[in-house]
């Protein structure tokens, strides 16, 4: 890889809210893929030999993307995509793409995933902030319909904590102690 320090650049270019904000779910998808190409083209100007990533929208939870090495792209949320496009074009999709440009480098496999070389692929070739995580509300995307209940109020359990609670674990809530009490399922979201 060549030296990013004498390769200064500004930022990716900037995709205007309203141009994001008029798209449909395909187009924004389709959107996002010409995001992680610009993202590519500067990665590649540093770093030749790098492979084309796929681009899959299909990641789920709390993670808003990742760099899936073994499969050999990049995963995104696209509840997440949905609800906080700037955010996605801006720092996720740049952030997922400096971890493929990592990994491809010499001894990129061993390398701390938000080390140095991260770091500096952030800052010295993207022009950002080296953020490691993300602050968006992710209370759509995290699937939790379980609905259980205590004195206090109401929480919600993932299928994998309500499958651990209905073999036996018991749940207390923080702030009043009690037992959580499972109390029905909410209605799937779209």
């Amino acid at each position: 890889m060549t030296s990013l320090a004498s390769n200064r650049r500004p930022a990716l270019p900037d995709w205007a809210d309203e141009r994001l904000d008029g798209l449909d779910a395909a187009e924004l998808q389709q959107a996002a893929r010409e995001r992680v190409d610009e993202a590519f083209a500067l990665a590649r100007e540093v770093h030749p030999g790098l492979p084309v990533p796929g681009v899959w929208f299909d990641l789920k939870g709390a993670s808003a993307g990742q760099a899936h090495l073994g499969r050999g792209g990049l995963r995104l949320n696209p509840v997440l995509l949905e609800e906080n496009r700037a955010a996605f074009f801006t720092d996720v999709i740049p952030h997922e793409m400096a971890h493929w440009l990592v990994f491809h480098l010499a001894n990129g496999p061993r390398l701390k995933p938000h080390g140095h070389e991260w770091k500096t692929v952030m800052c010295d070739l993207f022009g950002l902030p080296p953020r490691v995580t993300h602050r968006l509300d992710v209370s759509r995307a995290r699937s939790a319909p379980y609905c259980y209940r205590c004195r206090c109020g109401e929480h919600y359990f993932t299928p994998q904590r309500h499958a651990q609670r209905r073999k036996g674990r018991r749940y207390r809530c923080r702030q009043c102690a009690d037992t959580l009490v499972y109390h029905g399922r909410l209605p799937a979201q779209n």
